[in-house]
């Protein structure tokens, strides 16, 4: 498939402000207003949304390459787009025959408007994404919903949020919905702050979020049936996108450090260019996986008994933790031919900021929760040991 030229052009404007503000972004821990409102301006935060609702239909493989880019020159501006971009898969793969959700959807493209989530929770679920302790409480047409949200990324930046609850007090935890709250339906009442070791620009506080809305809002689906057909498969390939993004530009700078060594001492191979061929290895891995993800799920997206596989599920959380062990491998590779300057934070080849925020890969979603969902379906599940499948 092609790529879309049109829309990397507007997406490499964007990524260049990034550029500008990611160090000041990080030292501060502040959301990256001045690439958001670039990204904004080139229209790009409603692209995946149908071309009849006004947007352009991109397609996960147009978004994924805007992720990568946007990786390569701010993280904390690629994983805010990313979790946009995975809240608008949700719209599009889940409220197309919905009214109220195809409404918004078109105001989503037209307003340019930024979607939050808030999916994780406290007293004790933590990043447990298939259960929840708050419930939607009907009330006639309306329904009230407190959530102790343990982060809400970018919560107090966001327009709109997607947020995951019981279907009704008397529900399982593991019976939940989804519904869109609107900013003007929901308050934010902060509970804690977003001081962390990388990923500070998307200032994922914790909130106890307060909605009132129409049940017109409510997704008609279970949350199990959209984390499954959508959700969990764009979140862990358009991480991996970013990820591989963060990885690249730490490749590129440890290339470049060794091409200026070798400008020093013509004729004689820098000590470095053998782990920046290692590392050029490694990021190779990490592209292929993640384009073969992407073909995956878009032959799924046409056969709807592999996207609710065991199989499908399965390479899909191979999928995160591979480019997520990959990502801190990489970064740390780089940081070995670099040496002290890419340990200085003052440097051309500085990778403490991407050290740190690939430091958060393996966490999100944490890879032992993954490996401990994986085991439970191997137990039932036979690997499928064909090299072309």
């Amino acid at each position: 498939m092609t790529r879309n030229t049109s829309l990397l052009d507007r997406a490499a404007e964007a990524a260049s402000v990034a550029s500008r503000y990611c160090d000041e972004v990080d030292r501060d821990s502040r959301f990256p207003t001045e690439s958001m409102q670039a990204l904004k301006d080139a229209r790009l935060m409603g692209i995946m949304i149908p071309r009849e609702l006004g947007g352009e239909s991109a397609n996960l493989r147009d978004i994924a390459d805007v992720c990568a880019l946007l990786g390569q020159n701010c993280s904390s501006t690629a994983m805010v787009y990313a979790m946009h971009q995975i809240k608008a898969s949700s719209l599009v793969s889940h409220g197309a025959d919905d009214a109220w959700h195809r409404a918004f959807m078109a105001c989503v493209a037209s307003e340019q408007l930024l979607l939050g989530s808030a999916t994780t929770e406290g007293g004790g679920i933590g990043g447990d994404l298939g259960v929840s302790n708050c419930a939607i409480e009907r009330d006639g047409e309306e329904f009230n919903l407190r959530k102790d949200a343990s982060v809400i990324s970018y919560g107090k930046q966001c327009d709109a949020i997607l947020v995951t609850a019981r279907r009704a007090p008397d529900a399982p935890p593991s019976d939940q919905v989804m519904a869109t709250v609107l900013k003007s339906q929901y308050t934010l009442e902060q509970t804690s702050t977003w001081n962390t070791l990388g990923m500070r620009g998307t200032c994922s506080d914790g909130f106890i979020l307060n909605a009132r809305a129409p049940v017109e809002q409510i997704f008609p689906q279970p949350f199990a049936e959209i984390a499954a057909r959508s959700m969990l498969a764009t979140a862990h390939l358009l991480w991996g996108a970013l990820w591989y993004g963060i990885a690249a530009n730490a490749v590129a700078r440890a290339q470049a450090y060794v091409r200026a060594d070798a400008r020093k001492k013509p004729g004689v191979t820098p000590i470095g260019a053998v782990r920046v061929a290692e590392a050029a290895n490694m990021l190779q891995l990490m592209r292929s996986s993640i384009n073969a993800g992407i073909d995956k799920f878009e032959r799924a997206q046409r056969a709807n008994e592999e996207l609710n596989s065991m199989s499908f599920a399965i390479d899909m959380c191979n999928l995160k933790i591979g480019t997520s062990r990959l990502l801190t491998d990489i970064v740390n590779q780089s940081m070995m031919v670099c040496g002290i300057y890419g340990y200085k934070n003052d440097t051309p080849f500085s990778l403490g900021r991407h050290m740190r925020d690939a430091m958060s890969a393996p966490l999100m979603i944490n890879n032992d929760r993954i490996f401990g969902n994986t085991s439970n379906m191997l137990l039932v599940h036979r690997l499928d040991q064909r090299l072309v499948g």
